[in-house]
């Protein structure tokens, strides 16, 4: 392996115990907030954090020669950015907040972070499905992820008396609205930078989560100050630091080897929950895991090449 391809990998890996590791912040700051108010909180944190970065990208672009930036510079390359920013908001917005109540649910009743880590992770798998409406090609090997996959999500989610929690529920939707995410930020990075995209996106959740947040919720300065480590953690380090590296790292990388990197969020979330706050998979729950992580990494090997 290259210097560089290690270095990079290092990298991801890095982002992914981050975004592993966020899943404990998303638990602990459920005992001081509401699900609403720490989306709200978290992605105007998040956008504010990515600013200082698209500030050092956009002058690393012109001192590289490119005299106009990254940033757009036309009426319409704007409106294409805020559109892009907007759709994606959507999605993520959603995925954010079904997360956050899955979360909650998880701490009501006991639930361990790194079952929210597997279940979350599905939406990889996700992605190449919903290419199905935009005519991708998908290989066979897909379809025995899938096939996995809903036996992993049966030993997660499932209870002997076969019912599901709402907060199991809850995050298989949120893995649905990641994915669509993941698409639409696909289609919108090829019109403007994918920092500034992310950036819009994280400012539109914040404006659109804060209104319902004070009626329902209705938080209070020394709460959210209760959870400012979980809140500050949560929106600097995997909003802004994180996706810095992944963007830095995707650029040296093979695609299926990044996907294959950031898939171990899963198992980091499951470390940083047994390392932090003590929790222990149950036996199914377990094998659960495994299996998803199996389908996932399954998902992203690439087609085996016929002989001539």
């Amino acid at each position: 392996m290259k210097a560089k391809t290690l270095s990079s990998s290092l990298l991801l890996l890095l982002a992914a115990l981050i975004w592993g590791s966020t899943f404990v912040a998303q638990s602990v700051g459920m005992e001081h907030i509401g699900p609403l108010t720490f989306v709200c909180v978290r992605s105007f944190i998040g956008s504010a954090a990515l600013i200082p970065v698209l500030a050092v990208m956009q002058k690393t672009s012109i001192r590289q020669g490119n005299t106009e930036g990254i940033l757009p510079r036309t009426k319409r390359e704007r409106g294409r950015a805020i559109l892009g920013g907007t759709v994606c908001g959507v999605f993520l917005m959603f995925g954010m907040v079904l997360q956050q109540y899955g979360m909650l649910h998880l701490n009501m009743t006991g639930g361990n972070v790194g079952k929210a880590g597997f279940i979350t992770t599905m939406y990889i798998l996700l992605v190449p499905i919903f290419g199905l409406f935009f005519r991708q090609k998908v290989s066979p090997k897909l379809w025995v992820s899938v096939g996995l996959a809903i036996i992993a999500l049966y030993l997660l989610s499932v209870s002997e008396g076969f019912s599901i929690a709402v907060g199991d529920i809850s995050l298989i939707l949120c893995a649905f609205a990641f994915a669509a995410q993941i698409l639409a930020a696909d289609y919108f990075v090829k019109e403007t930078s994918g920092v500034l995209l992310s950036c819009i996106q994280f400012l539109f959740c914040a404006l659109v989560t804060l209104i319902p947040a004070i009626f329902m919720e209705s938080p209070e300065v020394t709460s959210i100050l209760g959870a400012w480590q979980s809140i500050l953690y949560a929106g600097i380090m995997s909003s802004g630091v994180a996706f810095t590296l992944q963007i830095v790292a995707q650029k040296d990388l093979h695609p299926t080897l990044a996907s294959l990197l950031m898939s171990c969020e899963s198992v980091f979330a499951v470390l940083s929950g047994f390392l932090i706050l003590g929790q222990a998979p149950t036996s199914r729950e377990l094998i659960g895991s495994v299996i998803m992580f199996i389908a996932v990494i399954l998902a992203q090997l690439p087609p085996l090449k016929k002989k001539k």
